[in-house]
Formats: C-alpha cells, sequence, structure tokens
C-alpha cells in the first residue's frame, strides 16, 4: 500500500524540481537578454556620438531618455549629440540636467560651460567653471578659462591658461590658434604671428592659422605670404586677405596689386577679390 504514495511523491518531487529548473534557467535567459541588451545599448549610443549624423543622434538619445530619464549616460549623450549638431541653445538646459543628478562629474560641468560658451554666456560659464575643484586639470577645462579670461581683458590669466593647456594636449594646434588670436586681438602681432606659425607647425591644414598668420604680418606691413604648406586655391586666398591688410594700413597700392595676383593664382574664378578689387577701383576712380 505504500508504494503508490511513495510513487506519488516521487514524481511531485520531480515535477517540483523541473519546475524550479525552469524558472532558475527562464531567469538566466532574461539577465543574459538584459546584459545583451545593455551592450547593444552601449554600442549604439557609441556609433551615434561619433560617426552617426549628429541630428540623428538628437532623435536617438531623445527617446532613449524618455524611456530611461534616470540615466545620466543618456542624458549626456544627448546634450553631446545636441552640441555637434550646433544646437547649443538646446544642450544648455540639457547639460544643466546632467549636472543636477548625483552622479554628475567635473568633465559634466566643463562641459556645461563649453556650452554656455557657445551661446555667448560668458559670466554663466566663468561661475561654472570656479565651481570646479582647482585640482582638476584637463585641457578642456584650461581651454575654457583661456577663453573666458580672454573675455574679461585679463590677459595674464588667460596667457597663463593657454600655457597650461598646451602642454595638457597631444593636439596643440587649435589652443595656439586661439592663443594667437587673443595676442592679435591686443595689438602684439610680433607673439600672434610666433603663435600662428607653431599652431601650422603642428597641422599644417589649420586654414584659419594660415589666414590669422597673413592678417598678423599684414598689421606689422609685410605683405610677403609666409613660407607654410599651402595649395594653389590656399595661396590666392591667403594673398585676397594679405591685400585687404595692406588696404587696411592704406597701402592701397601695394593692396590692389595683391588682388590682381589673387585673382591671377586662384584656379578658378575668384569672384570675393575680383569685387573687392572692383571696389577699390571705383573709389579711386571717384
Amino acid at each position: 500500500m505504500r508504494h503508490p504514495l511513495i510513487l506519488s511523491l516521487c514524481l511531485t518531487s520531480v515535477v517540483g524540481l523541473s519546475a524550479c529548473d525552469q524558472l532558475r534557467a527562464k531567469n538566466e535567459v532574461d539577465r543574459a537578454i538584459t546584459a545583451v541588451n545593455a551592450v547593444d545599448q552601449n554600442n549604439l549610443s557609441d556609433i551615434m556620438l561619433t560617426v552617426a549624423d549628429p541630428n540623428e543622434a538628437v532623435t536617438y538619445f531623445t527617446r532613449s531618455v524618455k524611456e530611461s530619464p534616470d540615466r545620466i549616460d543618456l542624458r549626456r549623450g544627448l546634450a553631446t549629440s545636441l552640441i555637434r549638431a550646433n544646437r547649443a541653445t538646446e544642450a544648455v538646459p540639457v547639460w544643466r540636467k546632467v549636472v543636477e543628478h548625483p552622479q554628475a562629474t567635473n568633465d559634466d560641468r566643463v562641459d556645461l560651460a563649453d556650452a554656455l560658451i557657445r551661446t555667448g554666456k560668458w559670466d554663466d560659464a566663468d561661475k561654472v567653471l570656479d565651481s570646479v575643484p582647482p585640482t582638476f586639470e584637463t585641457f578642456k577645462r584650461y581651454r575654457l578659462e583661456a577663453m573666458v579670461a580672454d573675455s574679461n581683458q585679463e590677459w595674464k590669466k588667460a596667457d597663463s591658461f593657454y600655457e597650461v593647456a598646451v602642454g595638457l594636449t597631444t593636439r596643440p594646434a587649435g589652443v595656439l590658434n586661439n592663443w594667437g588670436y587673443s595676442k592679435l586681438t591686443r595689438g602684439d602681432y610680433s607673439d600672434a604671428e610666433r603663435l600662428f606659425t607653431d599652431a601650422i607647425r603642428n597641422d599644417d591644414k589649420l586654414f584659419t592659422a594660415k589666414n590669422n598668420l597673413v592678417l598678423a604680418r599684414g598689421a606689422q606691413r609685410n605683405y610677403t605670404l609666409p613660407v607654410i604648406p599651402m595649395t594653389q586655391t590656399e595661396r590666392a586666398q591667403l594673398l585676397h586677405t594679405l591685400g585687404l591688410a595692406a588696404v587696411k594700413q592704406g597701402d592701397v597700392s601695394t593692396g590692389k596689386g595683391l588682388l590682381r595676383e589673387a585673382i591671377e593664382t586662384h584656379p578658378q574664378h575668384f569672384e570675393a577679390a575680383v569685387r573687392s578689387l572692383r571696389a577699390l577701383e571705383s573709389n579711386v576712380s571717384n
């Protein structure tokens, strides 16, 4: 009589164990799927922040933030994508939300300051940078500090910050160009020329620095092109800039000659130089 009871208990135990195994397996599968989804989302986020179209990235991160509003990484992604899409005004409130998050970092505060500078809110950017501990030393932080000091005409501070920033990056061309432009606006043309030359030495494709270098030379009435790498089109554009600089200095005849040379040098029709020359000749005849 006891055999059926024992068999029943055994079957019940087997069924119970089977159910436990199934539940355990299901939980493991769910965890695996969650882990895979997290990896996939992280990979997709990385793609959106690098090679994807900036506006598509904004759409992706906007949707992701709505689905997971507590995730600071998604808010960072949205703010960064808005900056990439040249939508700094929209990025500012998003960065503010990031900075208010319990997991916010000093990098986030620096990025907020960057967005504020892009929108012309220099005083707000200055306050945000002041909230970052002085021990937090990064290239971006010091580059922004230098730009804010420039805007306040605090030249010694600006020079100090630019110098530190140059030492914190392996690609200093951009900050050297900014530093040179700062010197140019102060009327320190020889120092500006040196800094623009250093910028080009670090990145010989940085046309902005080439153009600024010509402006610095023109301000010193040096109307010869510097010996730097340049394409034929760039040469024509730099001659045009130099010609306008000569006119600004009152050396109109020299300026006209440089404009004619720019027109002859350009591999195509150089409309901007043609208009400048016509305007000069018209003024002279009048």
